[in-house]
């Protein structure tokens, strides 16, 4: 007989809420680097750092981070990485108190322990996801923590700007509040998986479904996260727009993504999430190429829409995919998904010399790789033996 415990239905938007601090917290500084130079009595360059000392350490992390969940318990897990969220968030609050020659080293080690805690999260909310929610409705809350993630890449600037035109370490405020809230609330992992003791197995993510499931995620995040880049610079160069009125058009890819991911997941769920996926990334790349030939800024506008939707459609498969790849350490499998997934916005970089050959280019070669993910989404891959997916 079932326990009652069971029957009682989960806190699931702690978990939402999580999947908005992650970016949020990753990019919240972008807009605001003047001003952190200023606070921290350094330069523009240095300062501006404060990305790659979140992300790197981020990214490396999130190699083991599941797989340690995996022992650890999900619960546990969540709980350690929001308290060194907490933690290091007061760190880059201090640091300018410290004597100069500390002050930057000190807050450029707050934000790797940062996105340390983020690692110990991330991709530990999403394994939450997928034992709260029945399978039948997996995709639509996937889709709503896609959703909430593309809210905090989208809301970080505005909440940045604000930082910056007060005190840039009321950004850590929030990030370090929204953590001991969230530590607080969210909900530790029943049953089955992801108890405290059990073993990891590390050999079982040696398999072609991760490898699948990564390479599509890496194809979409480059696609998605180039359109950020390109679309800034088409609005500049093509219709002379001020950096104020470019970053407005770029948030309409985190806006886009916001309202539509309830509705992608409910696609998802509806037609299969493995086909809405494919369509989903065909749409990425075909808006991705198309950018680079906009005539009218509203286009610029609607494509960038398109885009953030399509992106944040495409998560619900890789997420779901890395979900079914590897039952005995399904968290292990997408913590080295969304690993290879970031990579992808760390690569976006080598567009920029074929931009500066001509926009199409760039856009189309983004578009491409879009393209590419579609096809490798729609390779036949033995399910594993636990059960299938779709």
């Amino acid at each position: 007989m079932s326990s009652p415990s069971r029957h009682r239905r989960p806190r699931l938007w702690p978990l939402y809420a999580g999947g908005f601090l992650g970016p949020f917290g990753g990019a919240v500084t972008n807009t605001m680097l003047p001003e952190l130079a200023h606070g921290l009595g350094t330069d523009l360059t240095s300062a501006s750092a404060a990305v790659t000392w979140y992300m790197l350490p981020f990214c490396f992390t999130l190699l083991v981070s599941g797989s340690l969940a995996q022992r650890w318990g999900r619960g546990r897990t969540i709980r350690g990485g929001y308290a060194v969220y907490l933690v290091a968030s007061v760190v880059c609050i201090l640091a300018q108190n410290l004597p100069a020659a500390a002050t930057v080293p000190v807050f450029m080690a707050g934000r790797a322990v940062q996105g340390i805690g983020n690692a110990f999260t991330t991709p530990v909310l999403v394994s939450l996801l997928s034992e709260f929610v029945p399978a039948e409705r997996l995709g639509r809350s996937l889709g709503v923590f896609a959703s909430m993630q593309a809210a905090g890449q989208a809301f970080s600037p505005l909440v940045g700007g604000v930082a910056a035109d007060t005190d840039y370490r009321f950004a850590f405020v929030v990030t370090g509040v929204a953590a001991l809230v969230l530590g607080l609330v969210t909900p530790s992992g029943q049953a089955g998986s992801g108890r405290a003791g059990a073993p990891t197995n590390w050999r079982a993510l040696a398999n072609p479904r991760v490898a699948q499931s990564s390479t599509i995620a890496f194809a979409a995040q480059l696609s998605a996260t180039g359109v950020t880049v390109l679309a800034a610079l088409i609005a500049t160069d093509r219709f002379g727009l001020s950096p104020t009125a470019r970053g407005l058009v770029v948030a309409f890819y985190g806006v886009a993504g916001l309202v539509s991911g309830n509705l992608a997941g409910r696609l998802a769920d509806t037609w299969g999430i493995r086909r809405f996926g494919i369509l989903s990334l065909l749409l990425l790349g075909i808006a991705m190429a198309l950018t680079g030939l906009v005539p009218w800024l509203a286009l610029l506008v609607l494509l960038v829409g398109a885009i953030g939707a399509a992106g944040t459609a495409s998560r619900i498969l890789t997420n779901t995919l890395a979900l079914r790849s590897t039952p005995e350490n399904a968290g292990g499998a997408t913590s080295v998904t969304m690993a290879v997934q970031f990579l992808g916005s760390a690569v976006v970089p080598v567009l920029l010399p074929l931009y500066a050959v001509t926009p199409l280019l760039a856009t189309a070669t983004a578009g491409g790789v879009s393209a590419l993910g579609a096809l490798v989404a729609a390779l036949p891959v033995r399910p594993a033996r636990p059960g299938s997916g779709r």
